[in-house]
């Protein structure tokens, strides 16, 4: 870890962002469990690592507020189509509050049934996949998450963005090992990393997309004035973003095959987002102290296995993300002095105090 912050960046403590995003949502008509949810999963993806989902986004969420395109206090409605599957209507609630409710409807339906399905449309952008995912963990629960979004892919092949970076997220608890935690977008990069890179005047790899041109470009710019980011993979990650479209657009009744609305870009209707979410019972077979063994047998195997060259250990899905979630929260997250003024600027128009900053890390 880095002695002092880099030029232009500063640290600010999780619980200290996390209290004034809530403070923000709350400002922006949120009850206070929903403001404390969605301030949550923000802060905790930038706590993993994952920047391009976390409170950078708070400013696009709260003009779609101001707008009426997120409904502070939406209706969500839960209707039980099967004793084990449920549809959840968001009713263009945050996509934080609506995927939460509905990946605790599914747990609810797992706890009786052994497993549990549910399918929500009229949601919007819900962050960080792996929110759900560990949701269902801590609860004791494998899960899978699905979402659909934007189109800002083309199929392999071709040139027309048709298909959204949509993530694939799965996951299983652990006993003394790891949980194994996976949030996977069908492209070389999410179309939000290469958001970020362009707001923080950076460029990015060759091979993370093609200008409007179809040309190869390390320009970020480029690639969000009508270019494409690339699917991982060919073929295959062009399938997977199809697949995300199938189960979070298709099967749940929400938009699909281009018609999700970019969050950041257009301001003119709701988004109508589709999510899907699986929670499984993981002692169906056998016990769970059984089950949790034979995870840290295969988590222990794998990660006993001789490392690479130039690599020095075997990590796990979603090990990086935990180990930069435990640093981050004792010394705090660093971010771009810009963002952070945009965050304020925000908490100055709604009368909140912000916290401090650090030029060097906490607890250091």
């Amino acid at each position: 870890m880095d002695a002092v912050a880099a030029p232009g960046k500063f640290y600010i403590e999780a619980d200290a962002l996390q209290g004034v995003c809530r403070a923000l949502l709350v400002a922006h008509g949120l009850p206070e469990a929903d403001a404390e949810t969605t301030a949550r999963c923000l802060v905790e993806a930038d706590l993993r690592g994952v920047e391009t989902h976390g409170v950078v986004r708070l400013p696009h969420y709260l003009n779609r507020v101001r707008l009426g395109l997120i409904k502070a206090r939406p209706n969500i409605v839960v209707r039980r189509v099967t004793p084990a599957a449920a549809s959840v209507d968001g009713d263009d609630g945050f996509g934080f509050v609506v995927a939460t409710r509905a990946m605790d409807e599914a747990i609810a339906m797992a706890a009786v049934y052994g497993i549990g399905l549910a399918a929500v449309r009229r949601s919007n952008h819900f962050g960080m996949a792996a929110s759900y995912v560990l949701q269902a963990a801590r609860a004791g629960y494998m899960s899978m998450v699905f979402t659909n979004a934007s189109a800002s892919m083309p199929p392999w092949g071709g040139r027309d963005p048709v298909l959204g970076t949509s993530p694939f997220a799965a996951g299983a608890p652990g006993g003394d090992l790891p949980p194994f935690i996976l949030d996977m977008s069908p492209a070389v990069a999410a179309r939000g990393k290469v958001r970020l890179a362009a707001k923080r005047g950076e460029s990015i790899p060759e091979g993370w997309g093609l200008d409007k041109e179809g040309q190869a470009t390390t320009d970020p710019n480029k690639i969000l004035d009508d270019g494409i980011v690339l699917p991982i993979g060919g073929p295959k990650g062009s399938a997977i973003a199809m697949m995300m479209d199938i189960f979070g657009g298709v099967f749940t009744g929400s938009a699909f095959a281009g018609d999700v609305t970019n969050h950041t870009t257009d301001y003119t209707r709701p988004q109508d987002v589709g999510h899907f979410m699986m929670a499984i019972k993981c002692d169906l077979f056998m016990t769970k102290a059984e089950f949790v063994a034979r995870m840290d047998v295969l988590t222990g195997r794998v990660k006993a296995v001789r490392p690479a060259h130039g690599f020095d250990e075997i990590l796990v899905s979603g090990e990086p993300e935990a180990r930069k979630q435990a640093q981050r929260t004792r010394h705090g997250i660093q971010f771009p002095k810009a963002e952070l003024d945009q965050l304020r600027a925000e908490a100055d128009k709604a009368g909140i105090a912000f916290p401090p900053l650090s030029a060097t890390p906490y607890n250091s």
